[in-house]
């Protein structure tokens, strides 16, 4: 009853108030940031990527750019560590995951949550069409079980030599179980448990 509660009314309420306290604190770094990737390479600040968001609901996400302009067509959808394609500041923004802050502005708007199985693109899903009927009933988050689990995705791949087939047949799988066993557990407690243990393993990078 609790978890329902939760994910009905509390879980938007606590999306609402963090997106916003997290876009003022962050501010000054988001120009910091903007700034350094305009000198690097004079391309937009911001990478749009089409997602599918809660009940098969496409959305753009957007992150800092990391790499050089127009990768996804030239290269993979999925990338590995040393990726040419990464800018410098990219490596440093992926490395602290800083490129993820303006997925704040989704979760205010309401197309994520704070908390949530990382949202995915259409290809890859419809591989796992199945599971992900299940997984897309709430809304995809900015971090959960999976995304600290495989913290250092890129550098996994790197033992792989077809990146986006392992991606699909090693890492995803896995990933799908977790995305379970949160839809399992979600809860304040548990979205408050992920959070620390999310900021926890950024630091200690």
């Amino acid at each position: 009853m609790q978890n329902k509660f939760y994910l009905k009314y509390g879980k938007r309420i606590f999306d609402f108030f963090s997106s916003l306290m997290g876009i003022f604190l962050f501010l000054p770094f988001y120009f910091i940031i903007g700034i350094l990737i305009k000198i690097e390479d004079k391309g937009p600040i911001l990478y749009k990527s089409r997602r599918i968001g809660q009940n098969f609901k496409p959305f753009y996400l957007l992150k800092f750019r990391s790499m050089i302009v127009n990768a996804d067509k030239i290269g993979p959808l999925i990338t590995k560590d040393k990726d040419p394609r990464i800018t410098k500041i990219g490596k440093f923004l992926r490395k602290t995951k800083l490129d993820e802050f303006p997925q704040l502005f989704n979760v205010l708007k309401g197309e994520m949550s704070i908390v949530g199985p990382r949202p995915e693109v259409e290809k890859y899903i419809s591989y796992f069409k199945k599971d992900y009927e299940k997984i897309l009933s709430i809304k995809p988050g900015i971090t959960d079980y999976a995304a600290i689990e495989f913290r250092n995705e890129e550098e996994i791949l790197n033992k792989f030599k077809n990146t986006e087939e392992s991606y699909i047949r090693e890492i995803l799988p896995k990933k799908i179980n977790l995305y379970k066993k949160y839809l399992n557990e979600v809860g304040f407690i548990t979205d408050l448990n992920i959070i620390f243990k999310t900021i926890w393993k950024v630091l200690r990078k």
